[in-house]
């Protein structure tokens, strides 16, 4: 698994070469995210807004692979990734009034809260239903391919996605097409109260980029550095023409899967306190 800086925040590898303008630009990404991760969550508790998926612990995961993208390219999203969205350009006040489904909401109150969207940044629209968004990402990296666009897709998902139909065949296609797509795994651990193990019985999530013939790579996903170096060496090579990649960021999910759940009544609290000492 690639790390670059440890639990104690020491680098136990070489680091990439960003500034301090962009490290500082990577930190208050997080942050932003967990500032308002935490007040949509206030306001849905308070009646305000209807629904909220919250990514407490997993920013790193979010923010340092989406930074490696250019803008140009394409962010197709899962439930999660609206903190990259803004990142990579979608105004706060278009974040807020999506969650509200308002009149001033891009949808204008014709999707579910929390599923953003932006042109500007090429951020298609996401369903709630888990993995198909994969194939429309291939299907729209194997357009760019025809077209000769220099674009990459990144596709984002979690672990229990990767028991979807969706994924098995987006990764084939994408391998066979051989289209600049980049896949993104973030194991956070859990798919609602289904426990990673219980999804595959391979060692790692990344094996199963074998089958289809691609790369994979295991990633710390609470390290945003690594997140970004694993992120940018898929970027390029599927910009050069080389290819789709899979990468599996581990990391965790403190929250519930969504404002809807209750974590306590399937998983052990001293868990969670675990990786809360990771944050």
């Amino acid at each position: 698994m690639i790390q670059l800086i440890d639990e104690s925040g020491s680098a136990v590898s070489e680091l990439p070469n960003l500034g301090k303008d962009q490290l500082l630009h990577l930190f208050t990404s997080m942050l932003r995210v967990r500032i308002v991760d935490g007040r949509m969550l206030t306001l849905q508790r308070a009646g305000r807004i209807g629904f909220v998926g919250t990514s407490t612990g997993m920013e790193g995961a979010q923010i340092g692979s989406a930074a490696a993208l250019r803008p140009q390219d394409w962010l197709w999203s899962g439930l999660r990734e609206g903190g990259a969205a803004v990142m990579r350009g979608l105004p706060l006040s278009e974040y807020v009034a999506q969650m509200y489904c308002n009149a001033n909401d891009t949808a204008k109150g014709r999707q579910m809260c929390n599923h953003f969207m932006h042109k500007g940044t090429n951020y298609p629209s996401w369903s709630s239903v888990i993995g198909t968004q994969i194939p429309h990402a291939v299907g729209a990296a194997y357009a760019s391919k025809m077209r000769g666009e220099q674009v990459v897709h990144s596709v984002y998902f979690g672990d229990g996605a990767t028991s979807s139909n969706g994924f098995h065949c987006g990764m084939n296609n994408a391998a066979v097409w051989k289209v600049p797509a980049v896949f993104v795994c973030v194991n956070n651990g859990w798919a609602i109260s289904v426990a990673a193990q219980a999804q595959t019985a391979a060692e790692s999530f990344a094996h199963k980029a074998k089958a289809y013939g691609m790369p994979s790579v295991r990633v710390d996903g609470n390290d945003v550095v690594a997140c970004y170096a694993a992120m940018e060496s898929a970027v390029e090579r599927a910009r050069q023409g080389e290819g789709p990649s899979l990468l599996v960021l581990e990391t965790y999910r403190m929250m519930g899967h969504s404002s809807s759940d209750d974590p306590s009544k399937y998983r052990d609290e001293n868990e969670v306190e675990a990786w809360k000492a990771k944050d």
